[in-house]
């Protein structure tokens, strides 16, 4: 049988074939606009979604034989809020991940709700990208959408919706909404309430690995599909990543330098670090896991080399920088505020460190280990609550750097595994949707048979060193510059 893999990203939906020994047979890629109405605002239209994921599958599988099409799951950006009508027509554009419009709301759940509170009801507290406060900014700004709201959901769970007709959405994907009880793995009562909303405004949440219901029929005579093809819901797309690496079951850990960088530590038990500084979710393999994560990691590399240098030619320019652990210039990579673990939507990217001796060089070589240095600052706190980890996976389009991979052996002092195949959410999504339909007899089991290491980049313990002198002095910057950043927004 055949299983298809949707990865709902931010610029692009990426869509990929499987079939059930784990063999991807076919890749796609689909853009679509991102908006930005006002300064710190991030939008997209749902329409946009659909209309691509529709058009990426017809071509994934336009040379496969459709009739064995049994499953199609998703990972997906997480955290977007997608609000629909009673006729389930799509209210106003979706708020997405990196929009840093609900300073205030957030503020309120912080510091009138109270941290304390919200870690009690969900296992996390608010940040400026989490679905509550957009909820919130929504009732606040808007009332007149707000009063509409007949459904509330998330980006990918919107695609699942328009293939199946099911509101839905999955564990992993409703942790980061700040509406559910993680450790209990259902809505939670007091969060409704506090966002002004029904549970019934919700959608049914199902484990990452569970059928929600069957493609419709429409769908199927469009795609040419069997109307027996199974959507299963799926994950967000960090749960979907680590299943497409294999970061299942207890302990494991997976990096992935997309456009936000992530930490991410699987765990069979619930735990929450006391600052709340890592998320605490639920996981795709039906546990928990523990995350950190940056806003802007490979796009802060993309920036540096597309907007500021001007090049598309990212290899060559690594090519240039040699003496890793010697660098003076530092980078904090804050171009969207920042998530994990400091919690400040007012930080911003900064330079520091130059001279006139300085190098185009040193700035890029500066760029890739600002990102390195702020995963760190999320592994510290994991660190701190006695995980011990040896060894991380890593994916993402940041990890077809070896420069890049060897930076993070060093800064972070463990071993860098790399897999065979880096299609994380797409990959993931495909696994979720061959589970579900029996080929394996669990999400691990999946991972255990799917996922293959080919390379491990090892830590050098002389540069480790250096690396931690440099760290040291890494983590006092941002420290320094927070009151400034308030000041001069």
């Amino acid at each position: 049988m055949l299983y298809i893999g949707v990865d709902l990203g931010t610029s692009a939906v990426k869509l990929l074939l499987m079939d059930g020994s784990g063999k991807i047979l076919n890749i796609v890629s689909k853009e679509y606009p991102l908006y930005f109405p006002h300064p710190g605002w991030s939008e997209q239209k749902p329409e946009d979604w659909y209309t691509q994921v529709m058009a990426g599958i017809k071509e994934l599988i336009q040379d496969a034989d459709k009739s064995q099409v049994a499953g199609i799951s998703f990972g997906g950006q997480m955290h977007g809020l997608v609000i629909l009508d009673e006729n389930d027509e799509v209210i106003r554009p979706a708020i997405l991940w990196n929009d840093g419009r609900t300073t205030e709301e957030c503020d309120y759940l912080n510091n009138v709700i109270g941290k304390d509170k919200l870690s009690e009801y969900t296992a996390n507290i608010s940040f400026t990208g989490f679905t509550a406060p957009k909820i919130l900014w929504v009732k606040n700004k808007e009332p007149e959408n707000f009063a509409r709201i007949k459904k509330i959901m998330l980006p990918k769970d919107y695609i699942a919706y328009k293939l199946s007709g099911v509101h839905c959405t999955d564990v992993s994907d409703a942790s980061g909404m700040l509406v559910f009880d993680v450790k209990n793995r259902c809505w939670s009562k007091e969060m409704c309430e506090i966002c002004g909303i029904k549970e019934e405004q919700l959608a049914k949440v199902y484990e990452s690995y569970e059928t929600v219901g069957c493609v419709l029929p429409e769908i199927a005579a469009e795609l040419g599909i069997p109307e027996s093809c199974k959507v299963v819901a799926g994950a967000g797309d960090n749960a979907a990543a680590a299943v497409g690496t294999g970061t299942v079951g207890d302990g494991n850990c997976n990096i992935s330098l997309g456009t936000s960088g992530t930490i991410f530590i699987s765990s069979e038990k619930f735990g929450v670090d006391k600052y709340n500084a890592l998320h605490a979710f639920a996981h795709a393999d039906g546990h928990y896991h523990l995350m950190g994560c940056m806003l802007s990691a490979a796009s802060c590399n993309k920036w540096w080399m597309d907007e500021i240098i001007g090049t598309k030619d990212y290899a060559a320019e690594q090519k240039a920088i040699e003496k890793l652990g010697e660098n003076h210039v530092y980078f904090l990579p804050y171009l969207m505020g920042e998530r994990s673990p400091i919690n400040d939507p007012q930080a911003r990217g900064t330079f520091i460190g130059l001279t006139m001796d300085s190098t185009r060089a040193d700035m890029t070589q500066a760029v890739l280990e600002g990102v390195a240095f702020a995963l760190r600052d999320s592994f510290e706190v994991a660190k701190a609550l006695g995980i011990k980890i040896e060894r991380t996976k890593i994916c993402g389009g940041g990890a077809k750097s070896p420069l890049w991979k060897k930076m993070i052996a060093n800064i972070l002092n463990v071993k860098v595994d790399v897999i065979e195949s880096e299609e994380g959410p797409a990959l993931g999504g495909a696994m979720l949707a061959a589970v579900a339909n029996g080929e394996f007899a669990s999400v691990e089991d999946a991972a255990a048979k799917i996922v293959k290491i080919v390379d491990t980049v090892e830590p050098e313990p002389a540069l480790v060193e250096k690396y931690e002198a440099r760290y040291q002095q890494f983590k006092q910057i941002y420290p320094a510059c927070k009151e400034l950043f308030q000041k001069i927004q």
